[in-house]
């Protein structure tokens, strides 16, 4: 038997526990087995592409640019599939559900490159012993929950986050960022973000400014502030080794890089050439990565995003980290190899980057978006998921690796809505910015080689449907603001799969074309080119609704959504950007379940700041009850110290036979008639 340390965690469900790992060793590798009973769906190992259902499924834990030998080898060479075993990120875990609806999940508590088999029960092995950790639970969501005691939550992010985000490598030169933000708010095409690539960088030094390119950031960010944006500027670890260049000289006057086990600088070719990696691993390093950030931000940079930071190699990119590399470590991390710290090197990266935002800003939430991570990594970094390409293979994935982060334990997560890969045809962009609108994290983003992919550079009638489709997630804002605020709470994803609606129900454990946001919105959308997708529904009462006009009767090819039967969705108004008061007015969207009753909360915070912690912010549960050929609808419980606003509150009905609208003081009682 291998010295490894197991750990149980009951989660409120008796039993045998057969779920128990058994474990082996023959040496050099270290496993673990578990059985599981007939019936058993197996969900969670983080980021890969495929299914949403993992039975079957053999993944690896090692975070790792893509690179496929057959394209031939040239860019597309890093485009990814449903065949490779491994992303950027590193997720060791798997949740599984019973039969009866009851779950379990097992951590591979390890760092190494680990191997998930899930052909025959659940096993890991890798090349340390490691500890295993098994959370019990009565439903998949109690393990989620228990699970976010363990790692940690997402911090609440600011709800400009939320908005939607336009990207591309690369907006160049700063004019060209400034005229991008002209044409969304001359087309009213609703937008928060714009990102900044890595062309704006002096030679791709990172924490400088080309002088050409990007005269005055500050400036540049000053005009994006002006008219309702944020920004979002990209970091990457690697450093260019140049004499004279103050990163890499006080870098080496600290001692801040990756050697190798001779001593010497481990150098390698990243974006400007041969450059050294900061090692994460030592706080000191971190102090000193987190120096140049009050800088940066004080240009007017919002957010940052950091990228190539599984750590990756840019030329060749064939070309890997050895894994016998030194990591010095230092605090609670022990002297290591690479082969240890490769998976987390994203992790600590995130961790520092996040911390000094937060010291240079104590008063401002951070945004910061992470291409590689670890589990708990969430707790610093939103995510996406990579690289993918403009294929309808990818909008699927993109749905299904979604999902499954939510179900490892990162909720705010989503794709290059258009891929970043190639080109989109324009029914290709039209589908997957109609889904892509309600992605946790919504962003389009390509590639430099590219054409525009902006929603208007596919003729009026794509950038019309990219309009409604954008304006239904901001309607929808105040709805998954307030399912953001429950995960940073609980730990349970945004997007949530149909079988959430009932894990007993085992029609519903493969459908991944669907899927909820929160517990009350279910979407069903098209992401097929050909034929169609027979969607399993939940049972119980789910209506259609509509959010922006006759929404499908103009746009077929948005996704259906239909609310739950018993449910209080809150809504706000169409705004360009969330710098635009949100509930003016304030819509609670209601669904009578079959015994005419409905509740809902609603979370409210000044959507930037810390304040709430102090409890200032109003978490508001309506509840509403049929009364003859009326409905009234009223505040049911208040939470927080916030002073509620003064407003005029409008209410939609959703029924069988059609939908019928009230209006009224929010402090009074609200009465719809149903005639």
């Amino acid at each position: 038997m291998a010295l490894v340390e197991s750990r149980f965690i009951r989660g409120g469900v008796p039993g045998d526990w057969s779920d128990l790992p058994v474990f082996s060793d023959d040496g050099e590798t270290f496993e673990a087995a578990i059985s599981i009973e007939d019936g058993t769906s197996l969900y969670g190992t983080g980021e890969i592409a495929g299914p949403l259902l993992r039975n079957g499924a053999v993944t690896e834990t090692w975070t790792e640019q893509p690179y496929r030998e057959d394209p031939p080898p040239d860019l597309f060479a890093l485009e990814y599939d449903d065949q490779l075993p491994n992303l950027y990120q590193a997720h060791p875990w798997v949740l599984a559900v019973r039969a009866d609806g009851s779950s379990f999940g097992v951590l591979a508590d390890t760092t190494y490159r680990t191997e998930i088999d899930l052909r025959n029960g659940i096993g890991f092995s890798a090349p340390a012993p490691f500890p295993v950790i098994v959370i019990q639970g009565a439903s998949p969501q109690e393990v989620l929950i228990k699970l976010s005691e363990l790692t940690g939550t997402i911090e609440l992010p600011p709800l400009w986050a939320l908005g939607y985000q336009q990207a591309r490598w690369s907006y160049v030169p700063a004019t060209r960022v400034a005229e991008i933000a002209d044409e969304f708010r001359a087309r009213s095409i609703p937008c928060d973000v714009l990102w900044v690539d890595i062309d704006y960088m002096d030679g791709f030094r990172i924490f400088t400014f080309d002088e050409t390119l990007f005269p005055d950031p500050a400036g540049l960010n000053a005009y994006l502030h002006d008219n309702g944006f944020k920004s979002v500027w990209i970091l990457d670890p690697g450093v260019k080794a140049e004499p004279e260049y103050f990163v890499y000289d006080e870098g080496l006057l600290g001692d801040h890089f990756i050697r190798e086990p001779g001593g010497d600088l481990f150098v390698a070719g990243s974006w400007p050439g041969d450059s050294v990696w900061p090692d994460y691993t030592s706080p000191e390093t971190r102090q000193w990565w987190q120096s140049y950030l009050d800088e940066l931000l004080g240009n007017g940079v919002d957010g940052i995003w950091i990228d190539l930071n599984e750590p990756s190699i840019v030329a060749p990119p064939t070309e890997l980290f050895p894994e016998d590399l030194v990591h010095r470590g230092g605090g609670d991390l022990t002297p290591g190899t690479h082969a240890r710290y490769h998976n987390v090197y994203g992790l600590l990266m995130s961790q520092a980057t996040h911390e000094g935002m937060k010291i240079a800003r104590p008063d401002r939430r951070p945004f910061l978006l992470s291409r590689s991570n670890y589990i708990g990594g969430q707790r610093y970094a939103a995510m996406w998921t990579g690289d993918n390409s403009a294929s309808w293979n990818h909008l699927y994935w993109s749905v299904t690796m979604t999902l499954n982060m939510g179900l490892s334990g990162q909720p705010f997560a989503g794709p290059d809505i258009g891929g970043f890969w190639r080109a989109p045809s324009p029914e290709l962009y039209a589908h997957w910015i109609g889904v892509g609108a309600f992605f946790p994290f919504s962003r389009t983003h390509t590639m430099q080689l590219s054409p525009d992919q902006e929603p208007w550079s596919y003729g009026p009638e794509v950038e019309a449907l990219s309009r409604l489709a954008i304006e239904r997630r901001y309607r929808l804002l105040p709805y998954i603001y307030t399912l953001f605020r429950e995960a940073s709470v609980n730990g349970l994803p945004v997007w949530r799969p149909v079988f959430f609606a009932d894990p007993a129900d085992v029609r519903l454990r493969g459908e991944d074309h669907a899927f909820l946001i929160g517990n009350d919105v279910l979407v069903l959308p098209d992401l097929m080119q050909t034929d169609s997708h027979p969607f399993e529904a939940p049972s119980g009462i789910w209506r259609e609704f509509t959010l922006v006009g006759e929404d499908l009767e103009q746009m077929p090819e948005l996704p259906v959504l239909k609310i739950r039967g018993g449910a209080i969705v809150p809504l706000g108004r169409v705004v360009q950007s969330t710098a635009q008061a949100l509930l003016e007015p304030l819509t609670l969207l209601v669904s009578l379940d079959a015994d005419g009753r409905a509740h809902g909360v609603l979370y409210e915070d000044d959507g930037e700041g810390y304040e709430y912690l102090a409890r200032d912010y109003l978490l508001t549960t309506y509840t509403a009850e049929r009364v003859g050929q009326t409905v009234e609808v009223q505040i049911g419980g208040a939470e927080g110290e916030r002073e509620r606003p003064d407003r005029t509150v409008e209410v939609v009905v959703v029924t069988d036979g059609g939908s019928f609208r009230g209006a009224g003081p929010e402090t009074g009682t609200i009465t719809v008639s149903l005639e």
